[in-house]
């Protein structure tokens, strides 16, 4: 059933978006730190990647599967939708600070933080947050037509 489909497209983005927003969130938790647990430095800002799953075969697969009486489904998915593929660092410069008080200062006395900025961390958020509620509004849509679909039925 399409609907079927279509609610899993719906629901691979709700997914990626929020782990979107929560990459986010460890990003603005650590803004300030300057150790990490492994002691490779101060934290490094992740960004997520995402990937987007079309769902829709090549022209030559349909020719092939039209050429062997394939059903026009079967023996593929034709679900699309968005996929995370990986979680990535940035690897824009870190920023130094003057601090020689600092635990974790060098011998000149700077601090090493980590290289997140809190207006890019703040409109990702945001711009999340909106793909997000497009989500949720395709989803609420879908199940207006999927009832008034069955309404027809009665």
């Amino acid at each position: 059933m399409a609907f079927l489909s279509t609610m899993n497209i719906v629901a691979s983005g709700l997914t990626a978006q929020q782990l979107r927003l929560d990459i986010v969130s460890e990003n603005i938790t650590n803004s300030t730190t300057t150790r990490t647990e492994n002691g490779d430095g101060s934290y490094r800002r992740k960004m997520v990647v995402f990937t987007s799953e079309t769902g829709r075969n090549e022209f030559r697969e349909a020719m092939a599967r039209a050429a062997y009486g394939m059903a026009p489904n079967e023996g593929y998915s034709t679900i699309g939708g968005v996929k995370v593929t990986q979680i990535v660092e940035d690897p824009s410069p870190m920023h130094l600070t003057y601090d020689p008080t600092h635990p974790d200062a060098n011998e000149d006395g700077y601090v090493e933080l980590p290289n997140v900025d809190l207006v890019k961390e703040i409109t990702d958020a945001m711009a999340a947050t909106q793909a997000y509620s497009a989500n949720v509004t395709a989803f609420n849509t879908l199940k207006t037509v999927i009832n008034q679909g069955l309404e027809i039925g009665r």
